[in-house]
């Protein structure tokens, strides 16, 4: 064999190497173009090769339907053309012919399915991505115009969102197969419902078939045997645009996890093995009977470790003895004794009577459907006493995290567990309760009480003794004080522990420095992780602000404030020990440069409406109406979940019953939040924080410190809106982070209620009440504002009292 042909082999062997290269290329497209497209056999591939789009047949059907599934383990997971099916293999998806659409086509070249997007557009194209999701994709910008996550089939993936908005009430829901053969669309959907305390419903055509129990902001109430793999996992947010979303996220560690609704309207939890390559079912809605909903019927709860399952509420009876005893439940029960306090006031007979109605109370359940969620931020005892005082009231509960939920009207899927859910307090006539009992708690709480007083008794004696070698009077006058304020409802820390715990208070511990002293991080024995503020000998806070600070936030119970632990006082020491907040201030991410951009427009909105719903707490729903006064960034902290908690109460004023406003010749605060006729009267009242809020907001929306904003002009933050606004010009306004266009009108709308709330007179400012509904869209049109306070400079400096920051209030 010549030289010739020896070279004529070698370039074919080239040649043939690069065609095979070529064709594994042009098989793992992930995209379609105008030009590319694919025909039944073909695929589209993500980047990973995890996910596949192509042609596929369900189980014993010639039919062929486009679809998603996952590759390491044949699993469809989205269905394209479900219900309008190819009837042979000649099908062809690709993108129209204006290209403006994702359409497949039969063999007659007829459409059968178009994405129908919104969109005018050209020479768009279509992306499988990472995630599963299938993306149409604008020519020439590459915005996204449509996208498979938006049209859910059986299966929820990681990122894809369930939502329903709150004003027009559309909705994107996960539906079943119609059988595991047939895609087409079932008779279950899955969607997220009660959007005011959200849940997530399966849906039996229009019919209820299970619910997860309200949304606590980190779990569902009513699923305590889920999984740790949830945990974290899944969201419950609302977007800021009225839409209530339901998602998951997973993290490389977990894995994926995906939610399958099946024909039978069973949803299943399934996670991917990666070592053996299977799914394993980790969790399913329906394990059990009670899990149906409302199978036990009106006014009874569903045990499924007790035989039979339902059982009727405490004071209530089967509406149907006889069927109820064949376990035919459906009719429920009802009240044995009608609520004697709702008679007499249909009677017109108000003399008071000790038999009044009371709770029973019904612990670790699934509440009841249909909450009412209208008095969210009422504390514990207003629930109750609201409940009492309405006849149509026949059950309450109280959430730590959630608030208060009310009932009327049928109580309907009460499920008890033996751990988990919450409380229900069911309203029943005086012959009702169960007066052993109730006779056994008091006993019970009475020895305890008792109890408690002596051992507090001998430890104050004891501590008393040994502080009086080296405690000053004064400090024995901060004991005698905090008397006054129920020390010992208070957990009283250890000063040694505490050093122990923050490190003997070393500079690597130390989290910031307030008004009045150091903040520290401390972890306990147990690895409870702790702040303690601890008191500066030096600073302005005596006595009195410490006093006030224990006073205040000892009473007060909010998922938007900051939690107390409880405090210590030895000799000239005194310190307040506080719930650790991981990621410290809102000041800490909203004026630095690359955490801000953590902070997007749905996150910031909801710190918005986190504190203006802690600030209604404060000045209306606590049973003290409370004025803050010092309300800033820098006492605004951030937990986990960057949800807000309003802190630093040591300025704080209690108002009386009937007391709304007070003057004090002592101004404290900081300014650029102080308004002006605190600032330059001393007058305060629950207008003076809304005006701190409204500064707030504005600093939240431009991301720039109004203390420290002044143009060439001299203008302050609040005097530069005011002027962007009057030209209609908003755009400098906003943190570039945050500006999308589809968020415009919401900002927008937000910048308008800020500067409601910073007008100069208070009488023309919103309360909180009307900020929130403004907020929440309750209340639509707004009324323009009015010039606000300080927009100068030179006006702000000249308002701050000389005395200012004076520990004497």
């Amino acid at each position: 064999m010549n030289f010739n042909n020896y070279k004529n082999m070698f370039m074919f062997f080239i040649l043939t190497m690069l065609c095979f290269n070529f064709l594994d290329v042009s098989d793992a497209i992930d995209t379609i173009t105008s030009t590319q497209f694919i025909k039944d056999p073909e695929t589209l591939s993500s980047k990973s090769g995890n996910f596949t789009l192509g042609f596929f047949s369900p189980e014993n059907s010639t039919n062929r339907y486009v679809g998603i599934w996952w590759q390491p383990h044949f699993t469809i997971l989205w269905v394209l053309n479900r219900d309008q099916p190819l009837k042979d293999s000649s099908g062809v998806v690709k993108i129209s012919d204006n290209g403006n659409d994702l359409v497949v086509l039969n063999g007659k070249k007829e459409v059968i399915w178009t994405s129908n997007a919104p969109n005018v557009a050209t020479n768009s194209s279509s992306k499988l991505l990472d995630s599963g999701n299938l993306v149409l994709l604008e020519g020439t910008t590459e915005r996204t115009m449509w996208e498979s996550f938006q049209h859910p089939s059986n299966v929820m993936l990681p990122n894809m969102k369930l939502t329903s908005n709150k004003i027009t009430g559309e909705k994107v829901k996960q539906t079943s197969w119609k059988t595991p053969y047939d895609p087409s669309i079932g008779s279950f959907s899955l969607s997220v419902e009660r959007l005011t305390i959200p849940e997530v419903f399966i849906w039996n055509e229009n019919q209820p078939y299970w619910r997860t129990g309200p949304w606590n902001g980190k779990i569902f109430t009513g699923l305590p045997y889920m999984t740790t793999h949830y945990l974290g996992g899944l969201h419950v947010g609302d977007d800021g645009e009225g839409n209530v979303s339901f998602f998951q996220i997973t993290s490389d560690t977990v894995g994926l996890i995906i939610y399958n609704l099946s024909s039978e309207g069973n949803c299943e939890e399934k996670w991917w093995d990666e070592k053996k390559k299977e799914w394993k079912v980790t969790w399913n809605s329906h394990e059990m009977e009670c899990d149906v909903y409302g199978v036990c019927g009106h006014f009874a709860s569903c045990n499924s470790q007790s035989s039979p399952i339902c059982s009727c509420l405490k004071g209530f009876e089967p509406r149907n003895k006889e069927e109820w005893n064949k376990q035919n439940w459906t009719e429920g029960c009802v009240r044995r004794t009608p609520l004697q306090q709702c008679e007499r006031y249909r009677n017109q007979n108000t003399s008071e009577d000790s038999n009044a109605d009371g709770f029973l109370k019904l612990p670790m359940v699934k509440v009841p459907d249909f909450a009412d969620g209208s008095s969210l931020t009422l504390s514990s005892e207003t629930c109750k006493s609201q409940c009492l005082e309405n006849c149509s009231c026949v059950a309450y509960s109280y959430d730590a995290d959630i608030g208060c939920m009310s009932w009327t009207g049928n109580l309907v899927d009460i499920q008890k567990f033996s751990n988990g859910g919450l409380d229900l307090y069911i309203r029943v006539a005086h012959t009702e309760l169960d007066k052993e009992k109730n006779m056994k708690v008091i006993i019970i709480t009475i020895t305890v009480l008792t109890g408690t007083v002596i051992v507090l008794a001998c430890a104050y004696i004891m501590w008393r003794r040994r502080t009086n070698h080296h405690a000053t009077i004064r400090s024995d006058n901060a004991i005698g004080e905090l008397s006054q304020v129920k020390l010992q409802e208070l957990l009283l820390f250890n000063f040694g522990k505490l050093a122990t715990a923050t490190n003997n208070f070393h500079s690597s511990n130390k989290l910031g420095q307030g008004g009045f002293g150091p903040v520290y991080k401390g972890t306990m024995h147990d690895g409870q992780e702790i702040a303690v503020k601890r008191l500066s000998k030096a600073s302005g806070q005596g006595l009195k602000e410490f006093m006030n600070e224990v006073a205040v936030i000892s009473k007060l119970q909010h998922r938007n404030l900051v939690k107390l632990l409880g405090c210590c006082v030895d000799g000239e020491e005194k310190m307040l020990i506080y719930e650790y907040m991981p990621n410290k201030s809102l000041d800490a991410f909203l004026f630095d440069a690359s955490k801000s951009k953590i902070l997007d427009w749905r996150k910031r909105f909801s710190i918005i409406e986190g504190i203006a719903r802690g600030l209604l707490y404060l000045h209306r729903d606590s049973r003290l109406k409370i004025i803050h006064r010092d309300l800033k960034p820098s006492n605004i902290l951030l937990d986990n979940e960057l949800n807000p908690k309003i802190s630093d109460f040591g300025m704080a004023r209690i108002f009386g019953g009937s007391e709304d406003q007070e003057n004090t010749r002592r101004v404290v605060g900081t300014y650029g939040y102080m308004s002006p006729e605190y600032a330059m009267q001393g007058l305060f009242s629950d207008k003076s924080d809304v005006f701190s809020f409204g500064v707030l907001l504005l600093e939240i929306i431009s991301g720039r410190r109004n203390s420290s904003f002044y143009d060439c002009d001299s203008l302050t933050l609040l005097g530069f809106v005011w002027i962007q606004w009057q030209e209609g010009n908003i755009l400098p306004l906003i943190d570039p982070e945050i500006y999308d266009h589809i968020h415009h009108k919401y900002i927008t709308r937000s910048i308008h209620i800020g500067l409601l709330c910073v007008q100069e007179f208070s009488i023309d400012r919103p309360t909180m009440a009307a900020v929130i509904s403004m907020l929440n869209s309750d209340i639509v049109d707004l009324p323009p504002p009015k010039k606000p306070a300080f927009i100068l400079k030179q006006n702000m400096l000249s308002s701050v009292s000389p005395e200012e920051n004076n520990d004497d209030f």
